[in-house]
């Protein structure tokens, strides 16, 4: 399992980020069904939370900057449930938040951990690397 281990790392950083993104793509443009419960139109925090989903989740899947694009992330989901999830109440399930914090630490541990295996990160350092 231990020669898995970046691979899986990998998968795990690809589907964080492509449903991170999926959040920043339903709260800009609809895609691919507009989120809930937003105003129309978006405040400029919720623009800019969208688009570092966006951006950020583009990144990270790609694998580029990982550890500090995930840094930024985390702090990004920390902020979220702080100012939107935690007013509501202090248990997650009953505020909305258990997605927020999951995505904190998940991109918390990505930024301690690197993109794995699979990551243009992980690429760019071979190639630094390599005895050419």
């Amino acid at each position: 399992m231990t020669t898995w281990a970046p691979r899986v790392l990998s998968a795990l950083r690809i589907v964080a980020a492509l449903l991170f993104m999926e959040h920043g793509l339903m709260k800009l443009f609809h895609f691919p069904i507009a989120q809930s419960g937003l105003p129309d139109p978006l405040p400029v925090q919720l623009v800019v939370a969208a688009l570092l989903e966006v951006v950020g989740g583009a990144l990270l899947t790609l694998g580029l900057g990982t550890r500090a694009v995930a840094f930024v992330c985390s702090g990004q989901m920390a902020v979220a449930y702080l100012m939107a999830h935690a007013p509501a109440g202090f248990w997650p399930a009953a505020n909305g938040g258990g997605e927020a914090i999951l995505y904190c630490f998940i991109f918390l541990y990505i930024a301690f951990a690197g993109g794995g295996a699979w990551s243009l990160d992980a690429w760019f350092s071979a190639r630094r690397n390599s005895p050419d």
